[in-house]
């Protein structure tokens, strides 16, 4: 896999370099914009089809067969959202890549292009099951640079799969025109990160990443970071990009937890 491969997406990046194999993109383009800033513009993309050493939300660990999973990181330059409104960041890029994943299904946006959706915070899902998980991390010392890192399987087999609730664009019979993946992706982040400066702006954004959000309308489990759980219906996101969950009649925001869709 060569830069040559991905010409759509060449023309949105900012930068666009791609390694053979690495211990995690993330990782590598954090240490990159902090040592020398001024070369890594507004979308500056580290991308991989080997990545090594992955790491998830909540500090798990992502590991795939080499070949077999793209790992795309992004730096986003966000100086025109409020600071107390960064939390859109991440489920800004989850609804930027179900758009993307929706895509690469034919006829695009038809069919089998509704089975995949956002699942609260940022992992996005085909038929219910998981294709690919973001993890957003703030530039040490620059709040304004964020490092957004999205794992998607891609040629993934049934025997190589994590587990039992993942699955691939080559299961899901997706088309695999990863440059069209990456360039969607690209510019459905760059769309919604730009609208989400201005109020109005923001309120489109919100209302087309519940739009996108198959968590919402479903009743859910949330085990929170202090392992307590919490049962109820989301019901929507609020201005922060918080799950709003219906417990008993109570509205409760959750800022962070794992979710599991209970029908």
């Amino acid at each position: 896999m060569q830069a040559v491969d991905f010409p759509r997406a060449a023309i949105i990046a900012g930068r666009l370099d791609v390694v053979a194999h690495t211990g995690s993109t993330n990782a590598d383009l954090l240490v990159a914009v902090a040592g020398e800033p001024g070369a890594y513009p507004h979308l500056s993309v580290l991308i991989t089809d080997d990545q090594r050493a992955g790491r998830g939300r909540l500090d798990r660990t992502w590991t795939a067969p080499a070949g077999a999973a793209l790992a795309i990181s992004v730096l986003v330059r966000v100086p025109g959202i409020r600071t107390d409104r960064r939390g859109w960041v991440p489920l800004i890029a989850g609804a930027a890549m179900t758009l993307a994943i929706r895509g690469v299904f034919a006829p695009p946006n038809e069919g089998d292009g509704s089975r995949v959706a956002l699942k609260w915070p940022n992992d996005v899902l085909i038929d219910g099951a998981k294709v690919c998980g973001i993890l957003s991390q703030m530039v040490p010392g620059k709040p304004d640079a964020i490092v957004v890192g999205a794992g998607v399987n891609t040629r993934m087999t049934p025997g190589q799969l994590p587990v039992s609730t993942a699955t691939s664009l080559a299961i899901a019979r997706a088309d695999l025109d990863l440059d069209r993946l990456l360039a969607d992706y690209l510019h459905g982040l760059d769309r919604m990160l730009e609208a989400a400066e201005s109020a109005d702006g923001g309120a489109a954004v919100r209302d087309e990443v519940q739009r996108l959000c198959g968590t919402l309308g479903r009743e859910v489990r949330v085990i929170l970071p202090d392992d307590h759980v919490l049962e109820g219906r989301a019901t929507a996101l609020d201005d922060a990009g918080r799950l709003v969950v219906t417990v008993g009649g109570e509205s409760v925001p959750v800022a962070a937890g794992d979710v599991i869709h209970v029908r």
